[in-house]
């Protein structure tokens, strides 16, 4: 294993490999205003949901790397403690990215990108018409990490209303995780889609308590054709299946067919005979 320490990184080296390691992350749209009311609208990747009771969501405009100057962004939200953020999907993903170019501070990214502003019910900044979700936010606190160059800026919000694209609700009224098809962001010039051909679920045993690996049978555990993840479906059951397990390769190759499609009932079956 390369051991790295961060100090021996310059600030670009150590900005490109955690946020290469560190994603995807989602995207927040943040539209904000100044003062004297000129408006900015910006995406930044640093951002995560960190309470839903109070509904709180933190994003960070951090210092520039190359010259260490501040962002639009955060000089607004000292001006004027309130944003509006958007959540971005493949549908204005590229109208997202052109929204980032640093221009100068009276120039209004909603032009620029070609989305379309909307007045809020709450808030000073505008709403993102485009965006599947909005959250209307105030700011509580802005934290500053620092005073060099990638130093972030912790825009803690309390978001007081959301609003709700009707075209991403399922027939229940909740949001579809499906429809949204949201983007995320990577290292470099990558970025990650979450659509219907790479979405997959997981059973959180939240409830429940799986076995464990510890007591998975040794035909099972030490098999040669199970991986970790394969390991980790089976011991997430509550009881072992009484029976004995067959160790053969091709018997485990079968299950995990089953394994791959979450059919864990199906897959232990198989092991069973």
């Amino acid at each position: 294993m390369k051991t790295i320490s961060p100090k021996d990184l310059n600030n670009l080296q150590l900005q490109t490999l955690l946020q290469t390691a560190i994603a995807p992350r989602p995207i927040a749209l943040a539209s904000t205003v100044d003062k004297d009311g000129n408006v900015n609208l910006s995406p930044f990747s640093f951002f995560n949901l960190f309470s839903s009771n109070p509904p709180v969501v933190i994003f960070s405009p951090a210092r520039r790397v190359r010259d260490n100057t501040t962002k639009h962004t955060l000089e607004n939200v000292l001006e004027v403690p309130e944003v509006v953020i958007g959540i971005v999907n493949f549908k204005i993903v590229q109208q997202i990215s052109l929204a980032s170019t640093e221009y100068e501070k009276e120039v209004n990214e909603f032009t620029k990108s070609g989305l379309t502003m909307k007045e809020a019910d709450l808030v000073k900044p505008k709403l993102i018409e485009e965006c599947p979700v909005n959250l209307e936010c105030k700011v509580l606190e802005v934290k500053h990490l620092g005073t060099e160059g990638g130093a972030g800026n912790l825009v803690i919000c309390e978001v007081i209303k959301i609003h709700v694209l009707e075209e991403y609700l399922n027939d229940s009224g909740s949001l579809d995780q499906l429809k949204l098809d949201l983007v995320a962001r990577l290292g470099g010039n990558w970025y990650s889609r979450n659509n219907e051909n790479n979405l997959f679920e997981v059973p959180k045993p939240l409830v429940t308590k799986g076995i464990g690996f510890d007591l998975l049978p040794d035909e099972i555990k030490f098999s040669k054709v199970f991986t970790g993840n394969d390991l980790g479906m089976l011991a997430n059951v509550e009881q072992l299946p009484e029976g004995n397990f067959c160790p053969e390769e091709s018997t485990h190759t079968e299950a995990q067919k089953h394994l791959l499609e979450s059919r864990i009932e199906e897959a232990w079956k198989t092991l069973l005979k």
